[in-house]
């Protein structure tokens, strides 16, 4: 038998044909899926290192705006101790002067008790004085040493009331 006679020959030469043929579509096929999917991975991890730019330039942003958050803050804070300092010593100096405006009245009226009651001492010591002048001249002056007595007291009372 010769090769070409040979029904194996003919058959193993129409598998190749058809491998040959089914290949050529499959093998575009194959390749051209391995293609789009390679360029959609590629796309992929670009639009990824597209994303984490992104992601690390608002990171960036909010640690900025963190940090200057707190700064304001602290700055703030230290407004209002600024401010707590200078209201109690605002307060104390106030305190201080009501106090002493309240001592200079408590001592205003010490100093109108102290005149009031000086006057009514000299007020009650001239009554006294002038009830015993008048009791003694009742009781045995003449007329004349009465006059005298009478006179010298008039002229020794203003400088008796200071």
């Amino acid at each position: 038998m010769s090769f070409l006679e040979n029904p194996y020959t003919w058959t193993a030469l129409a598998i190749v044909v058809l491998f040959y043929f089914a290949w050529t579509p499959a093998k575009n096929a194959i390749l051209g899926g391995l293609d789009a999917r390679a360029e959609r991975i590629r796309k992929d991890l670009d639009e990824a290192a597209a994303l984490r730019a992104q992601a690390e330039k608002l990171l960036a942003e909010y640690t900025a705006k963190h940090q200057d958050a707190m700064k304001q803050a602290d700055e703030i804070v230290a407004r209002a101790k600024d401010e707590a300092a200078r209201l109690a010593a605002k307060a104390e100096a106030d305190l201080q002067a009501s106090l002493s405006r309240r001592e200079e009245m408590a001592m205003q009226r010490i100093a109108q008790a102290e005149a009031q009651a000086t006057a009514e001492v000299r007020g009650a010591a001239v009554d006294l004085a002038m009830a015993a002048t008048q009791k003694l001249l009742a009781q045995g002056l003449d007329r004349g040493r009465q006059d005298a007595l009478i006179d010298q007291a008039v002229k020794a009372l203003p400088s008796r009331l200071n």
